[in-house]
């Protein structure tokens, strides 16, 4: 009996070391002398070989797993499934293959009460935390729990996906969380201090990239946690001075993305990443100016982005934006066509402030014509033949003003001169701060 429990325990362990290291054949041949072997698992953390495979990322042998019908939410010791553990180790194609089969993202461990979602936000697994996300769109975790609250889950400690990945200084993932309807200003349980926000734990954790993206998203710089601490003190305390400046509440409020364009039923995935381009490069002109003359300084841009503007083609420069007349046009309002630059776009959808007795927000115009902005996109570049017809002198000043002469119609003269009175941001601090006044509080918008 002894010799036979020895046999079987060495035949266990060789399944288990050729399912790491990706041994196909050796598995097949095994599991074909004895099929019960799917079922076995280590003796301590009662790892499955379905485990092992998603955690190192043999794809082969997990699909020949799971075409043998093992569970793909088999459990480990710790109540974690393959599925957590492809998250936790970045193995894109096991943890596709495993939602493909009907793997279970709204699982929780014992350690943490963690699901798949956590794992790939606290390790910085971005594409895995697409494909979460993503699943989660169309499966019936949408259906049951809503996909809001899938994207705001809490573990057992009270942190959403949000606050594991701006405490693990994880920006990419913060983005995507944020663009997925992340609650960017909720408070935590126990996790960290008690009543932390992600800006908080970003401060905390000294990383000045996912400080950005909250405060771009309309993160509360006033913000206080159980202990009565705003994030500027939690920077101060953790000696990240970088951060600290920034988040100073002395210091110019940041452009946030602006409530307006939530009326723009229409915004492609290109006009939206220009958009968001010029935001974060007008929260970096900010960002320099309050770091000048500290130990802190940003570092100054590459060769090659000093000469972008530069390089730009004498044909492009009939292109200039009309309000501010420094940019090329980049985004067209559709349908009436008229164009500006992503800067301008952005100060036209910060300028409407909502009303402060019904907190209701005006939808932006098109400054040239007046009409509703429903739909976005990049604009259009004139071929060859049409540039030389258009571009005549581009040099000339009366070019210009004939140019200026087609775009703006009288009625909408009065939007040009409140928008070209300032610079795109240059006094665009308060306005995009993502709060209105009303009896001399500030509070949110809705």
């Amino acid at each position: 009996m002894g010799q036979g429990l020895s046999c079987a325990a060495t035949q266990e362990h060789g399944l288990f070391s050729a399912v790491q290291s990706g041994d196909l054949d050796t598995v097949k041949a095994m599991l074909e002398r004895d099929p019960s072997l799917t079922h076995q698992t280590t003796s301590y953390d009662r790892q499955s070989a379905l485990h092992i495979a998603a955690a190192n990322g043999r794809i082969e042998i997990l699909s020949m797993l799971l075409e043998r019908s093992v569970d793909p939410d088999v459990v480990n010791r710790h109540k974690q499934t393959p599925l957590m553990l492809a998250a936790m180790h970045g193995k894109i194609g096991c943890l596709k293959k495993l939602i493909e089969a009907g793997a279970n993202i709204l699982k929780f461990d014992s350690l943490n009460g963690r699901t798949c979602l956590h794992y790939a936000a606290y390790y910085g697994h971005s594409d895995c935390l697409q494909a979460v996300l993503s699943a989660a769109q169309s499966s019936p975790v949408a259906v049951s729990w809503g996909y809001a609250r899938f994207v705001n889950i809490r573990d057992g400690r009270g942190a959403a996906p949000l606050h594991l990945a701006a405490r693990q200084r994880r920006p990419e993932c913060v983005r995507i969380l944020l663009d997925n309807g992340a609650l960017v200003c909720a408070s935590t349980g126990g996790f960290g201090c008690p009543g932390s926000t992600p800006l908080h734990l970003a401060a905390r954790g000294g990383s000045i990239d996912c400080i950005r993206e909250l405060l771009a998203w309309g993160a509360d710089r006033l913000q206080r946690d159980s202990s009565g601490r705003i994030p500027y003190l939690v920077a101060l305390k953790h000696k990240h001075g970088a951060c600290a400046a920034l988040l100073n509440p002395s210091s110019a409020e940041p452009l946030v993305w602006p409530s307006p364009l939530k009326f723009i039923s229409e915004l492609n995935q290109e006009a939206k990443t220009l958009l968001e381009h010029a935001l974060m490069e007008a929260n970096r002109e900010r960002e320099k100016n309050i770091l000048k003359g500290t130990s802190y300084s940003l570092p100054s841009p590459s060769h090659s982005d000093i000469g972008a503007d530069d390089n730009i083609s004498e044909a492009s420069d009939a292109e200039l934006c009309c309000i501010c007349f420094e940019q090329v046009c980049t985004i067209e309002v559709q349908d009436c066509g008229h164009q500006m630059c992503a800067q301008c776009t952005l100060a036209l959808c910060c300028h409407n402030k909502p009303n402060p007795t019904t907190a209701c927000l005006n939808p932006p115009v098109c400054p040239f014509c007046r009409s509703t902005i429903v739909r976005l996109v990049v604009a259009k570049v004139k071929d060859c033949d049409d540039a030389d017809q258009d571009i005549g002198d581009i040099g000339s000043p009366k070019m210009r003003k004939a140019r200026k002469s087609r775009n703006f119609s009288s009625e909408g003269s009065s939007s040009f001169k409140g928008l070209s009175a300032m610079s795109p941001f240059g006094k665009m601090g308060g306005r995009g701060s993502g709060r209105i006044a009303a009896d001399n509080e500030w509070i949110d918008k809705p």
